[in-house]
């Protein structure tokens, strides 16, 4: 029996060094999955590996000198380099569909907003097939939590490294030398640019026209999984119910607008008067270019970037009442717009941008959104064989018009400009 214990026991041991060196391994290559961020959430305070990796694609100095972009903190460098790393989920959904169209959710700070529109996108028919890209406008660790939880698509996350929100003591945010209110900048030696009204810039104000413009250069000539793209991309913001048959229709208007609407710019999802769920008329509808759930193609984004100047120089801090008085007139035509006759995004927001951030003043009532969705929401409900019909007499502002203010710091101006270069010449840097 001796003779026989003796050999079992050699083999009970080589079996337990073979699996610890199995275990070591498939830690390892565990470890080497997280780091390279296949299937995990994205921290702002990264290990130093991670750190390590993404420094080796990591080299702006050249852009900021060349543009003279603001000083760095480390916060707005880490953001930066956060912008690079690979889309999650990939490991539940390894392949985007051949004709899926990215979908772009910009925030802001509003956790009881986005936790809406998600819940409302997990239900979108196709949600499956495609990426959604989060433009974060600064960084806030609720808002961030909130995208990391979402397993229902490929997600990427970005975050505007220049929002005001990432500087609190000196430019793009609040500098001590600022000029405050109606001050007078010779007599008060400070610093800044008044707009038409004699008011200094607020920079929660124009932090919404920066990181929309922010996030259009860097999703059309920044992204690796973006860049180049041909197709229609669609834009939505945190306050927009999105309803379960949106990327279906959206799928059906862009093949039918080459042959229905071939002078139209874009897609909408919604009508551009966002209190209107739509005509319910059998036709399509094209009108001027609303601000929910619209969709263009690098085409016409060369035609924006190419108003660079406009855009940013209008002292407007809306982006979208800018497009719409600055920008889209100077096309020289009419801009318009392709949609369906019954809404499939709404606007849900009651109050404006810079409200509704806690949980006391959502502004949702009782911290809830409910929407009647019906059945014909939950399917596509567009059909090939509408007839167009094209909207007159639009309501907009009339010729002239000089914008609300809040966007006549020269500093402002001049980042916005920057912004419109940057990707440009790291390009150019990158071929050289």
């Amino acid at each position: 029996m001796a003779t026989i214990k003796k050999p079992r026991l050699k083999d009970v041991s080589a079996l337990r060094r073979f699996l610890s060196l199995v275990s070591v391994t498939l830690f390892g290559v565990f470890m080497l999955v997280f780091l390279l961020g296949t299937n995990s959430g994205s921290r702002l305070f990264v290990s130093d590996e991670i750190d390590e990796y993404l420094t080796y694609s990591y080299n702006r100095s050249y852009i900021n000198k060349k543009l003279n972009l603001p000083k760095q903190s480390e916060l707005s460098i880490k953001l930066e380099k956060l912008n690079q790393m690979p889309p999650r989920n990939r490991d539940l959904y390894p392949k985007l569909s051949k004709d899926h169209v990215t979908i772009v959710l910009y925030v802001h700070n509003r956790p009881q907003y986005l936790k809406v529109v998600v819940e409302s996108l997990s239900r979108v028919v196709g949600i499956s097939e495609t990426l959604l890209i989060v433009s974060h406008d600064g960084y806030f660790e609720e808002m961030n939590k909130i995208v990391e939880s979402i397993r229902f698509c490929q997600v990427k996350q970005i975050f505007a490294p220049y929002s005001p929100h990432v500087f609190p003591n000196s430019f793009p945010g609040i500098s001590p030398r600022d000029c405050k209110d109606k001050e007078d900048a010779a007599k008060k030696h400070c610093e800044g640019t008044p707009d038409q009204y004699g008011n200094h810039r607020s920079p929660k104000i124009v932090s919404l026209k920066h990181h929309w413009w922010w996030m259009m250069n860097t999703v059309w000539d920044g992204l690796m999984e973006t860049q180049g793209h041909s197709g229609h991309i669609l834009f939505i913001e945190e306050d927009h119910y999105i309803y379960p048959n949106a990327y279906r229709n959206l799928q059906k208007l862009i093949k039918l607008k080459p042959k229905k609407c071939p002078d139209c710019y874009a897609v909408n999802l919604a009508p551009c008067d966002v209190n209107s769920r739509g005509e319910g008329w059998d036709c399509l509808i094209a009108e001027r270019m609303g601000n929910v759930g619209y969709a263009f193609n690098q085409t016409v984004w060369r035609k924006i970037h190419k108003k660079a100047r406009e855009f940013c120089s209008f002292d407007e801090y809306n982006w979208d009442i800018t497009m719409w008085t600055k920008v889209y007139p100077s096309f020289g035509g009419p801009v318009y717009t392709l949609r369906g006759p019954r809404t499939s995004a709404v606007h849900f927001g009651k109050c404006g941008l810079h409200q509704g951030q806690g949980e006391k003043n959502a502004c949702i009532d009782n911290g809830v959104v409910r929407f009647d969705v019906d059945n014909q929401d939950k399917v596509a409900n567009i059909k090939p064989e509408w007839e167009v019909r094209f909207a007159e007499h639009q309501p907009g502002y009339k010729a002239g018009f000089k914008g609300w203010g809040g966007w006549g710091d020269e500093r402002d101006r001049q980042l916005c400009l920057n912004f419109a270069q940057m990707y440009l010449l790291e390009n150019t840097a990158t071929s050289s």
